[in-house]
């Protein structure tokens, strides 16, 4: 928490206690605008110089909400003697996995390859290979909630024991209108702490002079891949809820 009283020209009438009004205000106002605000400190900057003053505040606008995208990543992987049968146990299994995906209402735009790796395999220190190991990976872009458990299930199932699965995450796609929620939380938030501290110097905000805005969005964790090593008919997904947050500081004058 940062507070920077920087008096001028007119310190003497401010005098130590508005300084004092001004610092209670200010924690009251924290408290109060905590609704708006989610975690991190408050910062907050009063400057007066030549009759005018500012105030520099920041403010912060939550919202939550539910993800409607997962991201599959998951592959196959297949050991043999040779790279040849390694490479066509592994295309095979992969060609299933596909498949089943693209029978399951998957797009094929939505299915992408991304990797390929064929590694040879060792036993005890040898420096000869005792076989070579394949492994073809690919992500999935299911935007059915819905239908994700059971896709993911009918995949795995037409890889067989070939199959690897790396993780999941959830993506929240349409943040328009949250977004817009964030920013007018936001700027509320600002409001309403420029006016605790103009009115602990007895002055009253005039107008705005500068504001800017930066907003990020939160990602959930993904599971991962052993979550996926069950029985069940449909793997369960649990959508859960992402946050959009946004912090703007904006520069106030009083007068």
């Amino acid at each position: 928490m940062n507070i920077t009283f920087k008096p001028t020209v007119r310190a003497a009438a401010i005098g130590v206690g508005a300084v004092g009004a001004l610092i209670g205000s200010f924690l009251l106002g924290t408290a109060q605008s905590g609704s708006a605000a989610t975690g991190g400190a408050t910062r907050a900057f009063v400057t007066a110089a030549g009759g005018t003053g500012k105030i520099t505040v920041t403010g912060t606008g939550t919202v939550t909400g539910t993800p409607n995208q997962l991201i599959l990543s998951m592959g196959v992987q297949a050991n043999a003697a040779s790279v040849s049968t390694a490479l066509a146990q592994a295309n095979r299994a992969a060609s299933k996995v596909i498949a089943t995906l693209k029978k399951d209402g998957v797009s094929k735009a939505d299915i992408q390859t991304s990797g390929l790796s064929i590694q040879p395999n060792y036993h005890d220190g040898s420096q000869v290979p005792v076989g070579y190991g394949v492994s073809e990976q690919l992500t999935a872009t299911l935007r059915t909630l819905s239908k994700a458990g059971s896709q993911i299930q009918a995949a795995a199932t037409a890889g067989g024991n070939y199959t690897t699965v790396d993780g999941v995450s959830l993506n929240l796609t349409d943040t328009g209108g949250l977004l817009a929620k964030a920013r007018s939380r936001a700027v509320h938030d600002a409001q309403a702490k420029a006016a605790q501290f103009a009115a602990a110097l007895n002055e009253h905000v005039s107008g705005v002079i500068s504001m800017s805005d930066q907003s990020s969005q939160v990602p959930i964790p993904y599971a991962n891949g052993a979550a996926f090593k069950s029985a069940a008919p449909s793997v369960p997904v649990s959508a859960g809820s992402q946050q959009i947050s946004v912090q703007i500081t904006v520069v106030y004058a009083i007068g």
